[in-house]
This record gives C-alpha cells, sequence and structure tokens, in this order.
C-alpha cells in the first residue's frame, strides 16, 4: 500500500487519540504511550495463546473490572484493535479475563472478567487492577479478539520488568504492554493486529 499524506495523517491521529485515552481522570499516565506493535502496511498479526482452563464465556459487557474497594493496583489498559493493513476496526469483540491481586480467578461468578466491543476507531479502554502471580505463571492478562464475522485471536498479555517473566514458559516478549506509572496508578497500552 502507498503511504500517502492523507493515510499518515489518518495513522497519526490514531495514535494521538490513543494517547489521549491515557489522561482521562488524570488516573493514568501523563505522556502517551508508544503502539505496540508499530503499526506498519502486512503486518504479522499478534501471537496467539492459550486459552488456559479459566475462560468463562458470556462475561458480562463493561470496561470497567475494578470494584470499589478491591485490592491491587489499579491498571487502565489502552489500544486499538487493527487488521494487517493497519486499519482500524470498529466493532472487534475484545474478551478479558485475569487472576486478581493474590493470583487467584473467579470460577462461579464474573469478577475481573468481562468483554467490550472497540469503538469507531477502532480503540478499546479498560480500567482493572494489575493482576497477582501463582505457581509456574508470572503476571498476565488473558484477551480473546474477534472482528466482526472474523477468526477469534486468544493471547496473553504481559508486564515488563517482572523476575517471574523469565521462568514462565508460555510469556513472549512480543506480548509486553508499553506501560508508564503515575501517582500509584499504571497506564498500559498494546495494539492488536489481527487476521
Amino acid at each position: 500500500m502507498i503511504d500517502t499524506p492523507t493515510r499518515r495523517v489518518v495513522l497519526q491521529a490514531g495514535v494521538f487519540a490513543a494517547g489521549s485515552l491515557l489522561l482521562v481522570d488524570g488516573s493514568v499516565a501523563q505522556a502517551p504511550l508508544a503502539p505496540t506493535p508499530a503499526c506498519h502496511d502486512g503486518d504479522d498479526r499478534t501471537m496467539a495463546q492459550t486459552e488456559g482452563p479459566y475462560f468463562k464465556p458470556a462475561s458480562p459487557e463493561r470496561t470497567e473490572l475494578f470494584e470499589e474497594g478491591m485490592a491491587g493496583q489499579p491498571i487502565e489498559l489502552v489500544g486499538f484493535v487493527f487488521t494487517r493493513a493497519c486499519k482500524p476496526l470498529a466493532g472487534a469483540l475484545l474478551d478479558f479475563w485475569q487472576a486478581d491481586d493474590k493470583g487467584r480467578y473467579d470460577n462461579s461468578g464474573f469478577r475481573l472478567r468481562g468483554h467490550q466491543f472497540s469503538d469507531a476507531e477502532g480503540r478499546y479502554r479498560l480500567r482493572s487492577i494489575v493482576p497477582g502471580i501463582y505457581p509456574g505463571r508470572t503476571r498476565h492478562i488473558h484477551v480473546k479478539v474477534q472482528p466482526r464475522g472474523g477468526p477469534v485471536l486468544t493471547t496473553q498479555l504481559y508486564f515488563p520488568g517482572e523476575p517471574k517473566n523469565r521462568s514462565d514458559d508460555l510469556f513472549r516478549k512480543e506480548l509486553l504492554l508499553r506501560t508508564a506509572k503515575n501517582s500509584g496508578s499504571l497506564a498500559g497500552r498494546f495494539d492488536f493486529v489481527v487476521a
């Protein structure tokens, strides 16, 4: 695809918009985070990983997994869903699930589980907590991403600088979030590239 001035402006506007999401309510990082991965035409899709044993279908639709009084460090995760041609995808389903700050999953209810859809510009925003670790695993957030009528991508997102990253056989650096701290909160960014 030819890189035209119009195309550059649209992509730059999208990157700015995603960066602007990090300024919501002053609760997260003050500066925009770089996209992950940087989007180019013909990108490989985001690496797939195992679903694991704790997925539950029919999670509630919501962007806020964080609940009042919940233990753990708050995190606000933002980004885009792109095609391999670097076009933002509106209406893509994103289903997130994770452990609590002690490394436990809620298998009887839907605590720290929820799904949402990317907006008209392909953006998503999730407010949650940083998950805890449990034997054999580093910190991670599970996600399924599905464009309308397309195949489901199941993967996991990881946190930079975690000592357990080295000993977790599932950890992949290609799935690292970009993060920044601000007043006890954590801002994160990850852009998904789907088929």
